[in-house]
């Protein structure tokens, strides 16, 4: 199975942004899953993480009020809706499958997100 996400681009601040990951090979509907990011020089980071059927929900405590963490099973997609954008946002972000609290090793390639004027 895989993980392939998208939707990364350069934004200014306060922008919007949606990213996606959709999963194939395996079923997605039987895994939480996490977005997580990582920043040049810095470790990975946890953004969100959402149960298997979307029951509940986490966020880090510097995405919490802009960030919404979504999953479509039917179409194996997760998503991330990203607002009130800052620059301390930029970073390559990935999804990663089985645990909502984790970046687990099984991961996507990431996309780019960029924040600035």
């Amino acid at each position: 199975g895989q993980l392939v996400e998208s939707g990364g681009d350069l934004v200014q601040p306060g922008g919007s942004l949606r990213l996606s990951c959709t999963g194939s090979g395996f079923d997605f509907s039987y895994y939480a899953m996490s977005w997580c990011r990582q920043a040049p020089g810095k470790e990975s980071e946890l953004v969100a993480g959402i149960t298997n059927f979307g029951q509940y929900i986490n966020y880090a405590d510097s995405v919490k009020g802009r960030f919404t963490i979504t999953r479509d099973n039917a179409n194996n997609t997760l998503y991330l809706q990203m607002s009130s954008l800052k620059p301390e946002d930029t970073a390559v972000y990935f999804c990663a499958r089985g645990n909502r609290y984790m970046c687990t090793s099984f991961r996507g390639q990431g996309t780019q997100v960029t924040v600035s004027s």
